[in-house]
């Protein structure tokens, strides 16, 4: 298996690097808002769980990467001359928040959110490798393949802590379930061009 393919059932449709360099730069201002929301959901998990000691000292480098990263996407929307638009609304994201299991005790309802964002990070990660492999902007191409690889260790970093909070069978056998319900969502999806999801 391709270690950018992070276990996703359903590979993206090799069309929509076509369709999204046509768009590029309503991709860029979605990219913004996407690390954007992927900082404020660490610094949401960090003050959710102030007493975790390991998710708050893993994810205080990830929330300082993915500013980094926000702040990276704005300079290249600068450059070409362009500048933050509106948010539009995540409907992917907003579908894997439908997918987390309510209740339970806090530790399972940890679990769901970071394996959640490791989901929401694989997806990225596997978006992120297509537009390195495929667009002919070379500067875009290499800052993309730098961010596949980033996203890779984010997407490892929830996995590992939700081994931490959970019993690891407990958590191989949700991920497994959140994957297969992920591919449910991919299909269901329009194919848009102007989203990274």
């Amino acid at each position: 298996m391709d270690k950018f393919t992070l276990g996703l059932k359903l590979p993206t449709d090799p069309r929509w690097t076509n369709i999204a360099e046509k768009k590029i730069v309503d991709i860029l201002i979605d990219h913004a808002y996407c690390e954007q929301k992927a900082t404020s959901s660490c610094i949401s998990l960090i003050v959710q769980y102030p007493e975790r000691t390991e998710l708050v000292e893993m994810l205080i480098p990830v929330v300082a990467e993915e500013w980094d990263h926000f702040k990276r996407v704005l300079e290249k929307l600068r450059n070409r001359g362009f500048s933050l638009g509106k948010q539009r609304t995540d409907e992917y994201v907003n579908k894997l928040y439908k997918m987390m299991k309510k209740g339970g005790s806090r530790d399972e309802q940890l679990v769901e959110k970071l394996l959640i964002n490791a989901l929401i990070e694989a997806r990225s990660c596997e978006r992120f490798k297509r537009l390195s492999e495929n667009l002919a902007d070379e500067d875009l191409k290499q800052f993309y393949y730098e961010l596949m690889v980033t996203e890779a260790g984010h997407y490892k970093n929830f996995l590992k802590l939700s081994k931490m909070y959970m019993p690891e069978d407990y958590v191989i056998n949700r991920w497994a379930d959140l994957l297969k319900e992920e591919a449910e969502i991919m299909k269901s999806l329009e194919l848009r061009s102007d989203r990274i999801h």
